[in-house]
């Protein structure tokens, strides 16, 4: 079956321009919780936001991380998200649902939650001090949100780039074209399962997918739905 998609993913059936781009206003949330990966699918298929990237936050001054050089930098996750579609306790939330904030790791794969105004920095510092107050030794740290550096294009919606057909059916050819595009941050969560095959069919006609794209998705989505999330 996913051989003949790819035959059609070279055809100009039902060939649509697919929704990267989406002029709303926005705000950012930016969150370090192990590895970036998985939060890069998680938040990507959340409703609500528009887009994700994948960095390097909370390091020294002057410094330029990389992957193989991350210095004292966290490995982090920033969102563009939509404040009237979703919360920023509901981020929140799920940053805490997703990972141990009480696990020791070194500073690349620690637990930060950069807010980036008093109100995020108010609502950050109310859900951790829930968390303590129920006994746990939390380690996350609140820190403002300084500048943030991308990661490697290889890094940028890293699940999705395992499927090189189905980029290329969407246009999506550099690391810029993964980090501005809405469609990608959808997509790279769903090809891994997260949001679910109702989620999908309710929104897939807005992403303005062609047929070749939504049959290839769509099994993926039934595959791995409820398989979680790893690096």
């Amino acid at each position: 079956m996913f051989s003949r998609i790819f035959k059609l993913f070279n055809s100009n059936i039902n060939k649509m321009e697919p929704l990267h781009y989406l002029d709303i206003p926005s705000e950012k949330a930016t969150f370090s919780m192990g590895c970036f990966w998985a939060p890069d699918s998680l938040f990507g298929s959340t409703p609500g936001v528009i887009t994700t990237r994948v960095g390097y936050a909370g390091g020294t001054e002057g410094f330029i991380p990389t992957y193989r050089n991350i210095g004292d930098y966290t490995e982090a996750i920033q969102l563009q998200y939509d404040p009237n579609t979703v919360s920023y306790l509901e981020l929140l939330k799920m940053f805490w649902d997703h990972h141990d904030p009480t696990a020791k790791f070194k500073k690349q794969y620690s637990s930060f939650i950069y807010y980036h105004n008093d109100q995020q920095k108010s609502e950050a510092e109310l859900t951790l001090n829930e968390k303590k107050a129920k006994g746990l030794d939390v380690l996350t740290k609140i820190e403002p949100a300084c500048q943030f550096f991308n990661a490697e294009d290889y890094h940028q919606k890293y699940r999705l780039q395992q499927h090189k057909n189905l980029c290329n059916n969407l246009g999506l050819k550099t690391g810029d074209d993964l980090i501005n595009s809405h469609v990608a941050a959808r997509l790279n969560g769903y090809v891994v399962g997260q949001g679910g095959i109702d989620q999908f069919e309710s929104e897939v006609l807005k992403l303005r997918l062609d047929e070749a794209a939504i049959s290839y998705i769509r099994q993926l989505v039934i595959k791995y739905e409820g398989q979680g999330l790893h690096c």
